[in-house]
């Protein structure tokens, strides 16, 4: 079995790490022996993948499907483990062994070709929601997750050294610099969050109807991991000629349904909206970049 990371894999480390890393060129090696070690049948790699790991469909030795992640050290698989150990299952994808190796999950299969994005709109947003509040818990008791503040902190100082030679986006990067000041000097809760949530990060499972995947977990405030999923579809907002309003009356709505501050949702929302729109810009995408700063102005 040859296991040749996907382009998209390939084109995502490229990004965040331009000047390369061996990772990659370890990748077939250690998929060998990550197989080797558990004794798996392999079925294939799923295409087109994620854009942070590896995944590999395969089987235990009793038959059982499962899946065979494989991420950078940059990626903090050992975080996604620890998170997806503390959940247990609750809400996502539940890991399968106690074995512990550096860079390796081994995790329940889900159904890889079937997320919530494939639900109309209302439906999807309505049951990316409610599997999101499951995952809402307290973090272990001393924990090691990266805080909100200490990420947002990393991804500020980037977008300030963005704007300082872009003069295109630097009022909306003071804006949403300005929104995580006030929204950091009085977070309302500490819970362990997903970090990345969205659409198509819930899988439709035998287990549960629908399970996460692909923490990054962090520790904050709610309306932190919620942001994310404000602008889900963002290409079908933009297109809309309502688009701004819809945006507003889903801030409006999905901060009723799961109890989160309104105003605080709209401000992490633009922050994030922002850093990943300037993230965009700095990396190439311009595209991206465009859709991401435009729905950030209507914010």
């Amino acid at each position: 079995m040859a296991f040749e990371p996907p382009q998209r894999l390939v084109r995502a480390l490229g990004e965040t790490a331009p000047h390369g890393d061996d990772w990659l060129e370890k990748l077939p090696e250690a998929a060998y022996q990550a197989v080797a070690l558990r004794e798996l049948t392999v079925e294939r790699v799923q295409m087109p993948g994620g854009r942070s790991s590896l995944v590999v469909l395969v089987r235990q030795p009793d038959g059982t499907p499962a899946v065979l992640k494989l991420a950078p050290p940059r990626a903090r698989p050992q975080s996604e483990r620890a998170a997806l150990a503390h959940w247990g299952g609750t809400g996502a994808v539940q890991l399968l062994e106690p074995l512990v190796t550096e860079g390796v999950l081994l995790l329940e299969r889900l159904r890889p070709d079937l997320s919530v994005r494939s639900l109309p709109e209302a439906k999807a947003l309505l049951e990316a929601a409610g599997t999101l509040r499951r995952l809402w818990v307290e973090p272990p008791a001393g924990h090691r997750f990266e805080t909100v503040a200490e990420r947002t902190g990393r991804q500020a100082e980037a977008m300030r050294a963005t704007a300082s030679v872009d003069a295109e986006v630097a009022t909306l990067v003071d804006a949403a610099l300005a929104a995580r000041e006030e929204l950091l000097a009085a977070p309302p809760e500490r819970r362990l969050l997903h970090g990345t949530f969205r659409q198509s990060k819930v899988l439709a499972g035998e287990r549960m109807p629908w399970l996460a995947v692909g923490p990054d977990p962090v520790v904050g405030e709610c309306a932190f991991d919620l942001a994310r999923l404000v602008r889900d579809r963002v290409e079908d907002l933009i297109a809309s000629p309502s688009g701004a309003a819809t945006t507003r009356r889903r801030v409006k709505r999905l901060a009723e349904s799961l109890e989160v501050d309104q105003e605080r949702l709209r401000g992490w929302t633009l922050f994030r909206a922002v850093e990943s729109g300037v993230r965009a810009r700095r990396v190439g995408r311009p595209q991206d970049a465009e859709l991401l700063l435009e729905f950030a102005g209507w914010l």
